[in-house]
């Protein structure tokens, strides 16, 4: 099992996932803080630690559900947990790049 690959595979996924209010995706919006996957017994047990710009996000249930739904897409998930987590907060930090430039902020 090619962890590195399905990692890569991963964020592949995640770039096609837009926040509704802002043009970029999710992991260029640096919404992405880790994902770290492992053997398991049928394939990677992966884990997404990933934050929303707010804590009040009027779409962050469906841009978490669509993160989980990566499982589906990603062949060789045996599991995919997503950590919603707000520490550290996000802030245009975070971004890389070429969201800011998408952005007009370079």
């Amino acid at each position: 099992m090619d962890l590195k690959k399905i990692k890569e595979q991963i964020i592949e996924e995640l770039k096609k996932i837009y926040d509704p209010e802002i043009p970029v995706n999710i992991y260029d919006l640096g919404l992405i803080y880790d994902i770290d996957c492992k053997e398991g017994d049928h394939g990677a047990k992966c884990k997404i630690d990933m934050t929303l710009t707010s804590a009040f996000c009027p779409a962050a249930e469906s841009i978490v559900e669509l993160v989980k739904n990566i499982k589906n897409k990603v062949e060789g998930i045996e599991d995919l947990e997503v950590n919603l987590v707000f520490n550290p907060p996000w802030d245009k930090s975070k971004m890389s790049d070429e969201a800011k430039l998408q952005l007009g902020m370079l």
